[in-house]
């Protein structure tokens, strides 16, 4: 029998993109894998629960797709656990679950592609597509997990250093070639149901940002692999569902959930002395970056209030121990 795939699309304000994420899974033959969407819609403001209603009565979506009009907006992790949690209840769960951003569409038969490679290798967990923008060009899709050394490096944004401590880039390259990677992007990522749940779904502690890493830190740790596999291919309009995009943060103020999924990340993955380790780390790259930003007349950074919100948000909690609120 061939695997049966669950695809999940958190949706949040972006109904007509939620939608074209539909169509591009329900247009793909999946090589004989039985596949079923669910669209969960995560109280997004205006009316998109109702948009999408319609659009799945007049595109005659019919039972292969599942609506999910949410009264609580959950967040990324806790909105896919809800699914999560209701498809491992069953009589018979599917073997694996897609998870695609509303703000992506398949490019080729990536479902098949990342189900077939985790049919042919049980001791992984997740495999990741490459993604591109509409553009055509490759973003980075695979990546290692964040350190000390990683957060300063990022943070002060100096090439000399960065070409010095290169092999602790989180980012890896849009060409990484397939293989093990410590994770993988969440906009377009496959994991077995069963290992997922084994080690308890998504933490319910984050809202937004960081909860896939430390969903694969905690598979990692588990003894299962990550596997990057570039053949799968999804187009991804990237920050569209989120409004900050990928690699390099924007210029606009980060909202405070991001610095406090920022400083639970490196709590749950490191303990307290190693989050609180990132964080300086992260601050004083920050700091220096201010006279290498100026000496090389380029924008500083950080995103605006960073110097304000991170030393209260992510410094101030660790260091007095209120790291859980």
């Amino acid at each position: 029998m061939p695997s049966s795939i669950a695809v999940i699309i958190v949706n949040y304000g972006t109904a007509d993109l939620s939608a074209e994420a539909v169509e591009s899974v329900l247009s793909a033959d999946h090589r004989d894998h039985p596949v079923e969407v669910h669209l969960l819609d995560n109280a997004s403001p205006g009316h998109d629960a109702e948009t999408l209603s319609r659009i799945h009565r007049d595109r005659g979506w019919g039972e292969r797709v599942t609506l999910w009009p949410e009264r609580e907006n959950h967040g990324f992790g806790r909105g896919n656990n809800v699914v999560l949690h209701a498809l491992a209840k069953r009589d018979t769960p599917p073997d694996y679950v897609f998870l695609l951003n509303p703000d992506a569409a398949l490019e080729n038969e990536a479902i098949a592609i990342l189900a077939d490679r985790l049919d042919a290798e049980p001791d992984v967990a997740a495999v990741g597509a490459s993604v591109t923008q509409p553009s055509g060009n490759p973003v980075s899709a695979s990546f290692r997990f964040p350190t000390a050394r990683s957060e300063f490096v990022v943070a002060m944004n100096f090439g000399p250093v960065e070409r010095l401590f290169d092999d602790v880039r989180v980012s890896l390259p849009p060409d990484q070639p397939d293989g093990p990677v410590d994770w993988v992007t969440g906009a377009a990522v496959m994991f077995r149901l069963s290992d997922v749940m084994a080690v308890g779904g998504f933490d319910p502690d984050f809202f937004l940002y960081f909860e896939e890493v430390e969903l694969m830190h905690r598979l990692t740790r588990a003894g299962h692999r990550i596997l990057h596999v570039p053949k799968a291919r999804v187009r991804h309009v990237e920050g569209a569902a989120t409004e900050i995009g990928g690699g390099r943060p924007r210029v606009a103020r980060r909202p405070a959930y991001w610095y406090r999924s920022w400083r639970l990340y490196h709590l749950k993955t490191r303990g307290r002395r190693g989050a609180i380790g990132a964080g300086l780390a992260a601050f004083t790259g920050a700091l220096l970056n201010v006279p290498v930003a100026v000496l090389r007349r380029n924008p500083m950074l950080a995103p605006k209030g960073y110097y304000a919100d991170f030393p209260k948000m992510v410094l101030w909690p660790l260091l007095t121990g209120r790291d859980r609120s």
